[in-house]
C-alpha cells in the first residue's frame, strides 16, 4: 500500500515539474559604448628661432651700420656670418672687412649655379690670423652674377689668395672676374668646347 502512495507522489512531482515554464535564456549583454573621441590636440606654437650669438650679431650690426641697404645679413650662427652684397659694392665691403674688422685673409672662394633663379652665387670665406677673438670665425661674403652675362669684380687686389679660386670658378662655372690678372684656363683640356662643367645644364655626352 505504501508503495502505491510513493508511486503516486512521484507521478505528482513529475507532473508538477512538467507544468513549470522553461527557464528564459539570460539576456545578451549590450555592447559597450565606444569611448568618446578625444578633442584634437592644440597646434603647437611655431618654434622660435634661436637668438643669434651676441658677438656675431655685433659684427653683423657693424656692417649694416656702415653700409646700410648695400648689405643683407643672410644668417648669423655661432662663429659664422653670411652677408650678401651687390657686385658693385663687393670690393668696398671686402676692403672694410679686411682693414676695419680684421678679416685679413680669404680661406676659399666657391660658386654655385642656380639654374631656375638664373644666377650664379659666389661665396668668399674670410678669416682672421690677427684678431684672437676672430680665430674661429668665418665671414661668408657672397654676391650674385647673372647667368646670361656672369661678370663680377675680382677680389684679388683685396685678398690675393683668391687668385686660384676665381680662376677655378671662371673655368668651372663661366664667371668672368674683371680685374683678375690671369683669367685663363688651367684645369680643363685646351680644346674644351662645351659649356662650363659645373653649370646645372651641363650634360655628359653619351648619357
Amino acid at each position: 500500500m505504501s508503495s502505491d502512495k510513493e508511486e503516486q507522489k512521484q507521478k505528482a512531482a513529475k507532473a508538477a515539474g512538467a507544468e513549470k515554464p522553461a527557464a528564459k535564456p539570460a539576456p545578451t549583454p549590450k555592447p559597450a559604448a565606444p569611448p568618446a573621441a578625444k578633442p584634437p590636440a592644440a597646434a603647437a606654437p611655431p618654434a622660435k628661432e634661436p637668438e643669434p650669438p651676441a658677438f656675431e650679431k655685433g659684427l653683423a650690426q657693424e656692417l649694416v651700420s656702415k653700409f646700410g641697404d648695400a648689405v643683407k645679413i643672410v644668417y648669423i650662427k655661432p662663429v659664422r656670418i653670411k652677408v650678401e652684397t651687390a657686385p658693385s659694392s663687393i670690393v668696398e665691403v671686402a676692403t672694410y672687412l679686411r682693414d676695419s674688422m680684421g678679416f685679413d685673409h680669404a680661406e676659399s672662394a666657391s660658386g654655385t649655379d642656380y639654374l631656375k633663379e638664373n644666377h650664379i652665387e659666389v661665396n668668399y670665406h674670410l678669416g682672421s690670423y690677427t684678431r684672437e677673438d676672430l680665430l674661429a670665425h668665418i665671414m661668408v661674403l657672397t654676391t650674385k652674377a647673372n647667368r646670361d652675362d656672369p661678370r663680377l669684380p675680382s677680389l684679388v687686389r683685396v685678398y690675393p689668395s683668391v687668385e686660384y679660386h676665381e680662376r677655378e670658378t671662371f673655368e668651372m662655372l663661366g664667371v668672368y672676374f674683371e680685374g683678375h690678372p690671369r683669367m685663363e684656363r688651367f684645369l680643363l683640356p685646351e680644346d674644351w668646347a662645351d659649356i662650363p662643367p659645373l653649370r646645372k645644364d651641363f650634360r655628359i655626352k653619351g648619357r
